[in-house]
């Protein structure tokens, strides 16, 4: 059963992490998967100091600085029991480098994240939500 916006929102609220699709130039849709959190209609993913990575500039960065486009699916699978099934793809704007959520977002990160209780981040990703659809075997209700 299709979801409709405010419940596919609050699966997107109620969870915090997923796969992030930005634009490519060269060869389309790059595939990251990240943690987030939200703030209303805005959403956050950091920029991490805790993983190991060549360099703290990732090419997701890249990518929304050439299109700044992103969509994020959650989804929940449950491989016996096929009526917990559900998913959400919200589309996203790049808001740019400086936000006035980021504040809001890394407290939510860190008190939802044990390994960013410290706020190890480089920088936090803000995103408006722009859209937010989804998808669940048993239409509304469990997000579990």
């Amino acid at each position: 059963m299709s979801l409709t916006e405010a419940e596919a929102l609050e699966r997107l609220h109620a969870a915090n992490h997923g796969v992030l699709g930005t634009l490519h130039a060269g060869r389309g849709v790059d595939m990251t998967p990240i943690v987030y959190a939200t703030d209303g209609l805005v959403l956050g993913s950091p920029i991490d100091r805790v993983k190991l990575k060549s360099s703290l500039r990732l090419q997701r960065e890249r990518n929304l600085e050439t299109d700044g486009r992103a969509t994020l699916l959650v989804e929940h699978w449950d491989p016996v029991d096929w009526s917990k099934l559900w998913w959400v793809r919200a589309e996203l704007r790049w808001l740019g480098d400086e936000s006035p959520h980021t504040e809001a977002l890394s407290q939510r990160l860190a008190a939802s994240v044990e390994q960013y209780r410290d706020e190890p981040f480089a920088s936090i990703l803000t995103f408006e939500i722009v859209r937010a659809t989804g998808w669940s075997a048993t239409g509304s209700g469990s997000t579990s």
